[in-house]
């Protein structure tokens, strides 16, 4: 079976060491939830999973299917099968949703078979409305520029749209839930749930249980100290919820004292 695994992973930026021994396994068609208090390493995490050249690795591996992707420029990566839905998602004026998702589709294409014809307007577009239909999202977007002028909510479900054409092989979840109403975290979720399954896993990271009422993860994660200290199912969340981080600060100390 498909897995993203990530071993014994350290990560600094700009001498700061962040991530500390950081090891996790997901295999096609888990949710893994992924929560901790901030500046524990989570969106780190993140963007070098995703390869952004700001972090440094100073060791460990993560792999995909036994590969290493240490090498790989974030474009490969994606191509590979990875997607990162971010916590803040950018605006790029004159592009729009529908022809920013077709040039993607026609990157992965060619990645898995250079002799593969561009994806026709026509199959795109019957392509993208079933993604739509699927998300119950209107037509329209698909014309409005990237991200431009979106709330938050829009910009959000515009990321599980991408998710939702591309049917990358695992997507990693940057606090999606972020300045979302409880109304927006329902329908991004809603969103995810009819794309997860047994073709894709899911690391979702947030601060928060309210999203994982609706995702309800396979696995539950704590983060702490730049790795993961604590692992169970969705009671662990429902604790995290209802008594904070305190009690794993006293179980694990400061990481000033690390």
């Amino acid at each position: 079976m498909s897995k993203l695994e990530i071993k014994n992973l350290h990560v600094s930026l700009e001498d700061t060491h962040i991530i500390k021994g950081f090891n996790l396994s997901v295999k096609r068609g888990e949710v893994h939830a992924i929560m901790g208090p901030n500046a524990t390493g989570k969106s780190t995490l993140a963007y070098t999973i995703m390869g952004h050249p700001k972090y440094e690795v100073s060791g460990g591996d993560i792999q995909v299917d036994g590969n290493s992707i240490l090498e790989m420029a974030p474009d490969e990566r994606s191509r590979a099968g990875i997607f990162l839905a971010f916590q803040y998602p950018v605006s790029i004026p004159g592009v729009t949703v529908a022809n920013f998702l077709r040039t993607a589709v026609n990157a992965k294409r060619r990645y898995s078979d250079p002799s593969q014809k561009d994806i026709s307007i026509l199959e795109f577009r019957k392509l993208l409305k079933s993604k739509m239909d699927l998300l119950e999202m209107d037509y329209s977007f698909g014309g409005r520029y990237l991200n431009e002028g979106f709330s938050g909510g829009e910009k959000k479900r515009t990321e599980v749209l991408q998710l939702a054409v591309l049917e990358p092989s695992f997507a990693i979840l940057d606090e999606t839930d972020s300045g979302l109403d409880i109304d927006a975290i329902r329908i991004v979720s809603e969103g995810v749930n009819a794309l997860k399954g047994p073709n894709m896993g899911v690391v979702v990271i947030t601060h928060y249980q309210r999203i994982l009422n609706y995702l309800q993860p396979d696995y539950v994660h704590v983060m702490y100290d730049g790795r993961i200290v604590e692992s169970g199912g969705e009671e662990l969340a429902v604790q995290l919820e209802e008594h904070g981080y305190d009690w794993v600060r006293e179980k694990y100390g400061h990481p000033e004292a690390a």
